[in-house]
């Protein structure tokens, strides 16, 4: 019974230093400006929107995130340095999750 109590330690500690870097990777969001965006991930972004509007920019990492708005709902679109589409993520859903008003 004893031991108990260290092996429930030790698989909390191991849960939580798995997860820690799927945090640590959303956090490293920072807003910046259109002028520091590349021409191709910018275009990308406009071939993306089809009507809608950029709102933001977002860097994370290496790469680029717009906010596009259109039909009421903000979606994320990240691409690399080249313009390519990564991937695809409804950010009023995401900011939801972290207790942001959006």
């Amino acid at each position: 019974m004893k031991h108990i109590v260290p092996v429930i330690a030790a698989a909390t500690v191991l849960t939580l230093s798995a997860w820690t870097p799927l945090f640590a990777e959303q956090e490293n969001e920072e807003a910046i400006s259109i002028s520091d965006v590349p021409a191709a991930v910018q275009q990308a972004a406009q071939a993306e929107a089809k009507g809608g509007t950029i709102v933001r920019w977002e860097k994370e990492g290496a790469n680029f995130e717009a906010v596009i708005e259109k039909n009421g709902k903000q979606i994320g679109v990240e691409m690399d340095a080249n313009g390519k589409v990564l991937s695809k993520h409804n950010e009023s859903k995401e900011h939801k999750e972290k207790g942001e008003k959006y």
